[in-house]
Parts: C-alpha cells; sequence; structure tokens
C-alpha cells in the first residue's frame, strides 16, 4: 500500500500538535517500518525545513529534512504536476498539488487533517485516525468466482 501524505501531517509531528500528535506519528512510524510506502510532496519538505528552522533551530530543521529523506519517498511538484493541479476541482493550490501528487504516485490514500479540503481529489482523502482504524482491519478474503 501506497499513501500520501499531507503538510499537516507532518507538522503535527514536528510541532507537537496536541490533540493531532498521536495519530499522526503513528502513521509516519508505521511508514518508516515499511508497513506502507509514505510519498510526500518536494514543497512540503521545503516548507517544514522554513517552519522549524524559524520556530526551533536550523539545526533541528536539517535532521527533520534528513529523516524525511530517508525514510519517504519525494516527488515533485514538477510542471506536469502542478499543471494537473490546476485542472482538480479543489479550490487551494496547495491542495491540488498534494493530490496531483497522490495521484502520481498511485497513492491508495491520501493522509490529511483536510478532509473536506480534498473532495476533488482523484485519490481518496482520510484522516490519519480514520487511516490507522482502515489499516487495522482484516482484508476480507477474495471473493470467489461462481
Amino acid at each position: 500500500m501506497r499513501i500520501a501524505v499531507d503538510l499537516n501531517v507532518l507538522l503535527d509531528v514536528a510541532q507537537n500538535r496536541v490533540p493531532h500528535y498521536q495519530a499522526s506519528e503513528e502513521v509516519l512510524a508505521r511508514a518508516r517500518r515499511g508497513e506502507f510506502e509514505a510519498v510526500i510532496s518536494g514543497h512540503a519538505v521545503t516548507t517544514l525545513f522554513y517552519v522549524i528552522a524559524k520556530f526551533a533551530d536550523v539545526p533541528t530543521a536539517n535532521h527533520t529534512v534528513d529523516g524525511l529523506l530517508s525514510d519517504f519517498t519525494v516527488l515533485g511538484p514538477d510542471k506536469p504536476i502542478l499543471l494537473r493541479a490546476r485542472t482538480l476541482p479543489i479550490s487551494d493550490f496547495e491542495d491540488g498539488v498534494v493530490a496531483s501528487v497522490a495521484e502520481a504516485a498511485k497513492c491508495d490514500y491520501l493522509v490529511t487533517r483536510n478532509v473536506p479540503d480534498f473532495a476533488g481529489s482523484p485519490v481518496p482523502a482520510i484522516t490519519p485516525t480514520d487511516f490507522l482504524v482502515a489499516v487495522a482491519q482484516p482484508t476480507p478474503p477474495p471473493i470467489a468466482a461462481p
């Protein structure tokens, strides 16, 4: 399984945002353990660096970026992803870019805390909490053909 992770999930962990931290951290920890692949947009990496450097310090920002680059797949945004984002029925361009990255990476889910903002996403959006519930469910056996 492959998921796209929205910036707000990364910020939940980086900034220890309660009450969202626990579920977001669990999603990232499980991806680091290889239970599924997590894809993040390149612009999320640069934005996260900026936020952490501004509100903490540059060494912490560097350490965070190194961890992201080590543990997660980073995709775009390149011109085709940006062009695709412009065509999606999503009002916020940045959200459109994340949805376009998720689509290009052939993700099964887009994990975000702002599910309503992704109503026009080609990849189903799900909260970290709901995603953890979904992956905890046993996979039903395939239905045998009659």
